[in-house]
Order: C-alpha cells, then sequence, then structure tokens
C-alpha cells in the first residue's frame, strides 16, 4: 500500500489533487474552532445533557464545532436533509422526474435547486438553535443584534462547507461532502480514546474491558465492510438480434443489488423523528429530567430507555424499505430489460420478470434493515448495559467512515488504472 501511495505522489495532477482535498479538509478544521460571538460554549453543555442523540449526531459529524458553538456547528446536515428532500421531490412531482432524466443540465438544475434548499434549510434550522440556545441561557446578550449576527454566522458557516465539498469533489479526490463528514467524525477519535481512559481511571472500566471493546470494534468494522461490499446479482442474457448487416445482443450480464444500498439515510431518517420530541420539548424547557407526565414521556425518546432501542430499530426496517422502494422501480427495471431484449433465465419477461426482482429485492433489503438496524442500536445497549454514555464514534458514524473510505479508496483505484499504476485493492 505505501508502494502505491509513493507511485501516486509521482503523478503531477494526481499530487495536486490529493494536496488540495488535504488543504481543504484543514481548512474546515480550522473553521471548526472558530467561536460564534455572543455565545457562552461553557453553557452549551446543558443540551447534550438532556441525551438529545440528534444534537450528539450533528457534534460528531461537525467533529466537536457543534458542542463548541463554533462557525461550522451546523456542519453539512442542511446540505444532507436537501438532498433526501430533493430525491423524494423527484420521485413525487413528474417535472422533477422528467428534469432529472434530461441528462447532465437536468442534474445542474437540480443541483441547484438543492443549494437553494441548502440555504433555506440552514436558516430555518439556524433560526431553531438561536431560540434553543436562548432558552439555555447560551446566548451572552439576548436581543435582535443578537439573533442575526449567530443566525447569519451559522447559515453562512454551512454554506462555506457546501461550497467546499463541492470544490474538493471538483478539483480533488473523492465526494467532497463525505469527506467532510469522514474528517468530521475521524476528528472525534482522539476523544474517544480520552474518554475511554477516563472512564478507566475513574473505575467504571478496567483495561481487559477496552481491549475487549476495541476487539469487539475491529469484528464490527470487518462486519460493516463485508456487508458494505455485499450484493445479489440478477443473471440478465440477452438475446440475439440483427440490425442491418450487424449483430447485436447475445452476451451475459448481471443487475447488481446490494444488500446494504439504501446506506445511512434510514438511520438519518429515524433518528430525526426520534430526536423531534425533545428538540420540540427543550423550545418550552422540558427535558428527560423534568418529572411528571411530560418527563416520562421525553424519557423515552432520551436514548436512555429500552422502548427508544426498540422504536429506533423498527423505525429503520421500516424507512430501509421504504427509500429501497424510491430507488428501485421493479416494473421499470423489467420493461427496459424486456425493451432491449434482455432476460432473467428461466423467467418470462413481463411481469413475472418484475414480480421476481421484487421478491429478491424484498429478500436482499431485509437483511440489509437488520444490518443497518443491529449496527445503529448497539451502542445504544453497550450504553445501557456498561452505563457507559458519549462514544464519539457510533454505529452512524461506523456506516459512514467505512462507505466514504471505500468510496475515495475506490475512486483513487480508477485513477490509477487510467495510469497502469496497480492501486490500493490490491
Amino acid at each position: 500500500m505505501f508502494d502505491t501511495i509513493r507511485n501516486a505522489w509521482k503523478i503531477v495532477d494526481l499530487r495536486k489533487k490529493l494536496i488540495y482535498t488535504f488543504v481543504m479538509l484543514v481548512i474546515f478544521r480550522l473553521g471548526s474552532t472558530i467561536p460564534v460571538p455572543l455565545i457562552d460554549p461553557s453553557q452549551l453543555q446543558g443540551i447534550f445533557n438532556t441525551d438529545n442523540s440528534m444534537f450528539g449526531f450533528i457534534d460528531i459529524v461537525s467533529g466537536g464545532a457543534f458542542k463548541n458553538a463554533t462557525i461550522f456547528a451546523m456542519s453539512i446536515t442542511p446540505y444532507i436533509n436537501s438532498s433526501i428532500i430533493m430525491q423524494l421531490l423527484c420521485v413525487a412531482i413528474p417535472a422533477l422526474e422528467r428534469l432529472q432524466q434530461e441528462g447532465e443540465e437536468g442534474r445542474k438544475k437540480i443541483g441547484q435547486m438543492m443549494r437553494y434548499g441548502t440555504v433555506v434549510l440552514a436558516l430555518i434550522q439556524a433560526v431553531g438553535l438561536y431560540f434553543l440556545l436562548k432558552s439555555y441561557n447560551v446566548v451572552t446578550n439576548p436581543g435582535w443584534g443578537a439573533a442575526v449576527v449567530i443566525i447569519s454566522t451559522f447559515t453562512a458557516g454551512t454554506a462555506f462547507l457546501m461550497w467546499l465539498g463541492e470544490q474538493i469533489t471538483e478539483k480533488g479526490v473523492g465526494n467532497g461532502i463525505s469527506l467532510i463528514i469522514f474528517a468530521g467524525i475521524v476528528s472525534r477519535i482522539p476523544s474517544m480514546a480520552r474518554t475511554l481512559y477516563a472512564y478507566v481511571e475513574g473505575g467504571t472500566l478496567n483495561w481487559i474491558m477496552v481491549v475487549a471493546i476495541l476487539v469487539f470494534a475491529l469484528l464490527i468494522i470487518a462486519f460493516v465492510v463485508m456487508m458494505n461490499e455485499a450484493e445479489r446479482r440478477l443473471p440478465v442474457q440477452y438475446a440475439k438480434r440483427v440490425v442491418g448487416r450487424k449483430m447485436y445482443g447475445g452476451q451475459s450480464t448481471h443487475i447488481p443489488i446490494k444488500v446494504a444500498g439504501a446506506g445511512v439515510i434510514p438511520i438519518i431518517f429515524a433518528m430525526s423523528i426520534m430526536a423531534f420530541p425533545g428538540t420540540i420539548a427543550s423550545f418550552f424547557g422540558k427535558n428527560a429530567q423534568s418529572g411528571g407526565f411530560w418527563g416520562g414521556f421525553l424519557w423515552v425518546f432520551s436514548g436512555q430507555s429500552w422502548i427508544y432501542a426498540v422504536l429506533y430499530f423498527l423505525l429503520i426496517i421500516f424507512f430501509t424499505y421504504f427509500y429501497t422502494a424510491i430507488q428501485f422501480n421493479p416494473i421499470e427495471m423489467s420493461n427496459n430489460m424486456k425493451k432491449n431484449g434482455g432476460f432473467i433465465p428461466g423467467i418470462r419477461p413481463g411481469k413475472p420478470t418484475s414480480d421476481y426482482i421484487a421478491n429478491v429485492l424484498s429478500r436482499v433489503t431485509l437483511c440489509g434493515a437488520f444490518f443497518l438496524a443491529i449496527i445503529a442500536v448497539i451502542p445504544i445497549f453497550m450504553n445501557l448495559g456498561l452505563h457507559i454514555s458519549n462514544f464519539s464514534i457510533g454505529g452512524t458514524s461506523l456506516l459512514i467512515v467505512v462507505g466514504v473510505a471505500l468510496e475515495t479508496v475506490q475512486n483513487m483505484e480508477s485513477q490509477m488504472l487510467m495510469r497502469h499504476y496497480k492501486g490500493f485493492l490490491e
């Protein structure tokens, strides 16, 4: 692998891309340390004491910028939400679906809409975040002036990160947005190490348990890599046909259906819904420690109960099926195969083919749904069983890190193959 890196470094244009990507990520990390004016970071810890999982996820993705109230506090989550909403709208609105099928120009227009949507969502989230910080007495001098400064800073930070990610995608290596999320999560590894050491010093854990946790984490990483690359291949045979004096078809290929094709989107959906009650209640000064009916109700959604884990598990399975149904259309796939003279061996073209694809997709999706749900709830059960909280890297973060790492390695591999060098994957 070191020989491959050395060979990649010898290529001038590839070296420039690597340096450019590294510089952009350094800028992201530097921006994560610039505080927002008129906010007291020491008072911000009260939000995390409510064990709001959504806030914890935002802080992990932002690399600690949210907890420290810096200009990149909201990270790139508004862009993620905007992209998910745009994907749903492209399925629900025929005009957007036709625009998506127009090729490069259509994708540019959809990308522009996604950018505008990101700014709008960032502005809405910044307004809500300001009132939340104000309710926790984090804002040092509340008022219209402070509101304008804080909201504008949060929104501008997200817009700048969106631009930064697009620049990395265009001039660097890999997907810029994914790499920004990756850098934010990986930057928490030293914090996680300090947390584990603090638990050992406090007597909550011993070194044997720490070694067991690390070994278990490595096994989970291996399992995530295996499932992330796993796919079900449907064989497709194309009949021979003569057009003029040329003969087409006759070859065999396959349709790959990834087991974890939905990625972390079902987890994000489920996490958003589970965090919604606590987020709304925080505007009114309520949390899981308030007592009474609302305290008990919010305790269920606080991540400290078994009920939360079960509901979280079921929601992930539901959203995996929901998102897969949006992404894959067995009837359309069957019709496209029929138009091009393709068929699945042993299956008649038309409705039997679409039914077969739907059945296979349902079974593969079930495996992927259970995989995502198990990975997501394992840290919750560890926290409940070992009474350990504030793990910097959970199941969701692990999925993101592994997925981005594999994607970046494959991108590098393709560029190395174009230049006839051996790549990272060998």
